[in-house]
């Protein structure tokens, strides 16, 4: 048994268990509702632009890890399909504890004109992912989905509630306080964009229309239908700080009360304010000048939904409905990693790189780590030790896919985090050097930059080499969820098939339209004309529909 490997492995696992032979799944194959088939194309070259159907994909083979081998269709069976959501970022875009009035120097981070239909949008998805089924590529149905963190946006408990309908199913009003809309999107101030008022804005400067009864639509009734397959959650820095970067503790007061301060008036009170999301030296002045009443105040419906929810309730709300990952072992919001099985024979680790110490980056504990560490040993025959020597093992062997919300570029943040204020945190690198230690790795799939970009990551022996997968928000353009397919080439190759899905939305509807389809139409085509928009959330075709190639030992 020491002997056995990844390779053997696959063989031994038969078309009967793990693999299906792609040629006798090919009836259920099928690009229709992907962006193999169609993408969002935006119609002239400047301006305010809507969108149209434009020409789909082609899915490019990377042999960055190692070259792809002829014949490889021929032989190929389908082990596990899944499809990724990420960034979700379901909002209350009506709470007194925002930060709206920073957009002019933080960008869409601190306010989006679509922030109001993000429910909407996201539930998009899920109809789409429900009509679809089956991965386009290899046919085999999907065996889960996996949300990669920030699905609420301000850590609120009524953004959980929300979040929690539109993927288990079932009715959502996305409205707090007054039976209607009170943000900043009515308050009659021109630095946002107010679709019901007539007059300029500086939004409407650049192309955005008028849509009178548009928030009035936004905040009413309507139902998802949940998710057709299982799915699971990994938790962000929005799920568990407030606004994704400041410790709790500070403003947890203004969450339910009266007050939404819409704006000082002053850039340079705005550039403070501003400089405590990336400086925790700047956060007492800060402090000070919200509590000086010296901003423009609007008034609002006090809501005790509003309050914000730690770590342990946001776990425990999953479990009423099947945990989708979490148990009760990780109930008291300390651990909030899991491991699930995948598909049989693939082993799925969700992964916790949240810090509560405050700031959007992230990091992860040593303590994690170790547990990691543990869980890749327990099913690798083959691993290497930190000196980089081969261990063998006589235990059976698994694949694995690791999840987080977190890029290996995005955790520098190593302050001590309260939950285990004790344990040394790590930045990314340290999981790297740990992932490489592990042959039967194959992928880590995060989100958090809302940009789809595809990383190798190569070592000098190719089967300690892996991929990283980071996807773009649902919050954000392109609104991309990635379906993920893993397959056995039977040549000594894995293949990774990363294909895009857009909302089951037109990409284009009439302005008088305000059906809950094209609400979230509408929310697309906003996120493409945000003047704050990325100018490369797609990535590059190397970072979208994707055949990733992976050595088997």
């Amino acid at each position: 048994m020491a002997g056995f490997n990844r390779r053997s492995f696959l063989l031994a696992m038969g078309v009967g268990a793990a693999g299906v032979p792609l040629l006798d799944r090919q009836a259920f194959a099928s690009t229709a509702g992907t962006t193999l088939d169609v993408t969002a194309a935006p119609i002239g070259t400047s301006g305010y632009r809507r969108l149209q159907a434009g020409p789909g994909w082609p899915t490019v083979v990377r042999g960055d890890l190692i070259a792809a081998k002829p014949n490889r269709e021929a032989r190929r069976k389908a082990l596990a399909s899944f499809v990724q959501f990420s960034d979700m970022h379901i909002c209350d875009a009506q709470s007194p504890l925002r930060f709206e009035y920073l957009h002019p120097i933080m960008g869409s981070s601190a306010h989006r004109p679509q922030e109001a239909l993000t429910a909407q949008g996201s539930t998009s998805l899920v109809r789409r992912v429900n009509a679809i089924k089956n991965g386009p590529l290899t046919g085999r149905p999907f065996d889960f989905l996996m949300t990669t963190g920030d699905n609420t946006d301000n850590h609120e408990n009524v953004e959980l509630d929300w979040y929690l309908a539109v993927l288990n199913g079932g009715r959502i009003t996305p409205n707090t306080g007054d039976s209607r809309y009170e943000g900043v999107q009515n308050a009659g101030i021109s630095t946002f964009w107010q679709p019901d008022l007539s007059g300029s804005d500086d939004y409407k400067a650049k192309g955005f229309p008028q849509l009178d009864g548009l928030l009035d639509a936004a905040v009413r009734e309507f139902t998802s239908p949940g998710l057709n397959i299982p799915w699971y959650s990994t938790i962000g820095n929005h799920d568990d700080s407030v606004v994704g970067a400041l410790p709790d503790g500070l403003l947890d007061s203004w969450y339910t009360g009266r007050k939404k301060i819409v704006g000082f008036g002053d850039p340079v009170q705005n550039a403070k304010v501003a400089r405590a999301f990336n400086d925790p030296t700047a956060i007492p002045e800060t402090l000070a000048i919200l509590a000086s009443n010296s901003g423009v105040v609007r008034t609002v419906t006090p809501d005790p939904r509003r309050r914000l929810f730690n770590t342990g309730e946001y776990v425990r709300k999953h479990l009423p409905s099947g945990g989708h990952g979490y148990t009760d072992a990780n109930a008291d919001g300390v651990d909030v990693f899991y491991t699930f099985r995948m598909a049989p024979g693939v082993t799925g680790i969700s992964m916790d790189t949240t810090n509560l110490a405050g700031f959007s980056t992230g990091s992860i504990g040593l303590h994690q780590l170790n547990w990691i560490e543990k869980t890749l040993k327990r099913n690798s025959s083959l691993y290497y030790d930190w000196l980089g020597l081969p261990q063998r093992q006589n235990v059976t062997d698994e694949l694995f896919v690791l999840f987080s919300h977190h890029t290996s570029s995005t955790m520098g943040n190593v302050l001590p985090d309260k939950r285990r204020p004790f344990d040394p945190r790590l930045n990314g690198d340290a999981l790297l050097n740990l992932l490489h230690r592990f042959p039967n790795v194959l992928a880590w799939v995060n989100g958090h930059t809302h940009r789809n970009v595809i990383t190798p990551h190569r070592h000098d022996t190719p089967a300690r080499s892996f991929w990283e997968i980071n996807t773009a928000a649902h919050v954000d353009y392109p609104q991309h969820a990635r379906v993920i397919e893993v397959a056995d080439n039977g040549d000594g190759t894995l293949s990774l098939f990363t294909t895009l899905l857009e909302a089951d939305a037109p990409y284009q509807v009439d302005y008088d339209d305000r059906s809950d389809t094209a609400l979230a139409s509408l929310c697309r085509e906003f996120t493409y004309n945000d003047i704050h928009s990325r100018t490369n959330p797609l990535g590059t075709p190397l970072d979208r529909n994707t055949e990733l190639l992976v050595a088997v030992r």
